[in-house]
């Protein structure tokens, strides 16, 4: 008996690919994406020289409101209070320019870099995904929103804060420091109408003192937010704002 005479084998059923079910799934658009570059690299940059600004200037800001005691001797011995205003000041100059260096960006970045000057105020959806943050922080529900970017509640806080706030700081900052200036100088010119519209040099230096108290109590909620949402929530933070990529820990679309 020949080989050809032998009947043929019946041939094995094709096997799928590994993986090509998932594929087909995530080309159907049951899957989403577990990894989005959000934050580029100036947004980034901004955020960290911003935190340090921050930092620098609530530390000497409150020397500055609450000094030291006068120490005997020279006044040229002890220059301490001094350094903490140049410090002071330095770092409200690195605050000023890296703002307007971020609001530059939110021109020429992704859309994610216009999220912090802009939200959808006139939307239900918007209060919609701020009732159920707040719920969540409450611990009213067990399971947050999927955000790429900031959720709404962030966006509110964010743009009020580190918007609002800010320039409001920056302003009464350089007003302050016009008194020092003097007439004439660009800081005067640009920034001296705020005192009278104010009340006068102690009312700026009290709201910018008060000011400075929000910024603090913000930095806290902050901190506590993205500790917090980087244990519990669907999606990367910590992580986010250092490699500018957004993970998340499931696939679910919301």
């Amino acid at each position: 008996m020949t080989d050809a005479s032998l009947p043929a084998a019946p041939a094995a059923p094709a096997r799928p690919k590994p993986g090509a079910d998932a594929v087909a799934k995530a080309a159907a658009g049951g899957r989403k994406l577990t990894t989005v570059y959000v934050y580029e690299a100036p947004v980034r940059l901004w955020h960290w020289v911003n935190a340090l600004s921050i930092v620098v200037l609530c530390v000497t800001g409150y020397f500055i409101g609450s000094p030291f005691p006068t120490l005997s001797g020279e006044a040229s011995a002890h220059y301490l209070m001094g350094t903490i205003r140049f410090v002071h000041f330095s770092a409200g100059y690195i605050l000023a320019v890296a703002f307007l260096g971020r609001i530059a960006w939110a021109f020429m970045g992704n859309q994610w870099s216009r999220e912090l000057f802009t939200f959808r105020f006139w939307r239900k959806d918007f209060w919609r995904g701020c009732f159920t943050e707040i719920q969540w922080y409450a611990f009213l529900k067990p399971r947050p929103l999927k955000f790429v970017g900031h959720n709404p509640l962030a966006q509110f806080f964010m743009f009020w804060v580190m918007v609002v706030g800010l320039a409001f700081m920056i302003v009464t900052g350089f007003a302050l420091y016009s008194e020092g200036a003097g007439p004439g100088s660009w800081q005067d010119v640009m920034f001296g109408w705020v005192i009278p519209l104010l009340g006068g040099s102690m009312q700026v230096h009290t709201l910018h003192h008060l000011g400075m108290w929000a910024i603090i109590l913000f930095v806290i909620i902050h901190v506590y937010s993205v500790i917090r949402e980087d244990i519990m929530s669907r999606q990367s933070m910590v992580s986010a704002m250092t490699s500018g990529y957004r993970s998340f820990k499931d696939d679910d679309p919301e």
